[in-house]
């Protein structure tokens, strides 16, 4: 076993934060160059630091009151994987906590980032990614944010993802008069936010995303697919609806990702997203960018608009016999829900109306 190198005590603006073995290695292609502990640790704390204005940094700003868990790799990326979800007991006193309530009613307290120390002192915890939910505290039933995740399939890759986001997604929602930020998803797809204000529950905020995505479908649907089961989307971009769905997180702005060069889900302009190369984003990379051009996320929240007429869409969608589509497995049925099995599978007459499942005798 290597053995472990010092713990040091790094200052998080004025809260000391402890690095534990900050030379483990954790990105194994990188090694000591760039993919130890401290390099992650270090991007974190680069990334959640007030700006020279005072504002939050880029991170802070992404998580500040949200719901957040952590996806922890104590032992690197090739280690085991801890997805934490419940804040922990033990903590120090800046980490704070807000209740939020699961699919299936229980409730819980997860991490809810204040300070930039928080951020840093997860990162400690071997938490590669953060995960934020789309609301912020106290009010953690009403989102504040469509989630848009354009997942490439097989047979894919990312310019074709680039090409719906760019020549699809953008002009549909300027013409619903929504403002789009787009950011690298940190892998091979790209994921695009919605401000809204939160005055509606997961199951209208999710059903207005299902409105755009089929809307996008009937544009495209040789490249768009709404299909949630994996037999039928063939190689197009598949729209993932569910990542709107209750307790459903993505990676926040600025999170690094399990990924052998360190990537990171990165903010860029809609101008910058035509050239962009995600192997590019990276924890050695991204600090640079932001000090050049600054954040292109940074006033998100001023363009909250309300979903009425998402809701409309979904209106008409109903009418023409397209109602919801099918939740996560892991989730209880849901009103108005299809049944929840895949095409290839479906027996009619083993299922009612309502999408129920009928005892036969």
């Amino acid at each position: 076993m290597a053995s472990r190198s010092p713990a040091e005590e790094l200052d998080v603006d004025g809260i000391a934060v402890r690095l534990s073995n900050p030379d483990k290695v954790y990105f194994p292609e990188l090694g000591e160059n760039g993919g130890r502990k401290r390099d992650l640790v270090g991007y974190y704390r680069t990334m959640a630091l007030p700006t020279d204005d005072g504002t939050d940094g880029p991170i802070m700003r992404a998580l500040r009151d949200r719901p957040t868990f952590l996806q922890r790799f104590p032992d690197g990326i090739e280690g085991d994987e801890i997805y934490q979800k419940h804040i922990a007991k033990k903590r120090p006193e800046h980490v704070q906590s807000t209740r939020i309530v699961f699919p299936s009613k229980r409730t819980g307290d997860a991490i809810k980032p204040t300070v930039p120390a928080d951020v840093v002192w997860g990162a400690n915890l071997g938490t590669v990614t953060f995960h934020s939910w789309p609301t912020i505290d106290p009010d953690n039933d009403h989102p504040d944010q469509l989630r848009i995740d354009l997942d490439p399939q097989p047979g894919t890759d990312f310019d074709d993802v680039r090409r719906v986001a760019i020549d699809g997604l953008r002009p549909l929602l300027s013409e619903l008069g929504f403002t789009g930020f787009v950011k690298t998803s940190g892998g091979r797809g790209i994921h695009v936010y919605v401000p809204i204000e939160p005055r509606w529950d997961f199951i209208a905020t999710r059903r207005a995303v299902i409105a755009i995505a089929r809307e996008l479908e009937r544009r495209d649907p040789d490249a768009v697919t709404t299909s949630w089961w994996k037999e039928e989307r063939g190689e197009r971009i598949f729209i993932d609806f569910n990542q709107n769905a209750r307790d459903r997180t993505m990676a926040s702005p600025y999170s690094a990702r399990r990924s052998a060069r360190a990537r990171v889900s990165t903010p860029v302009t809609w101008d910058e997203l035509a050239d962009v190369n995600p192997d590019d984003c990276t924890i050695a990379s991204v600090p640079g960018l932001v000090a050049e051009r600054g954040d292109p996320w940074s006033d998100i929240a001023d363009h909250r608009r309300g979903i009425e007429n998402l809701l409309e869409m979904v209106a008409a969608d109903d009418a023409n016999g397209l109602g919801d589509m099918p939740y996560p497995p892991s989730y209880p049925k849901m009103p108005g829900e299809p049944p929840r099995v895949q095409p290839s599978k479906k027996v009619a007459d083993h299922w009612d109306e309502s999408g129920n499942r009928v005892e036969k005798s």
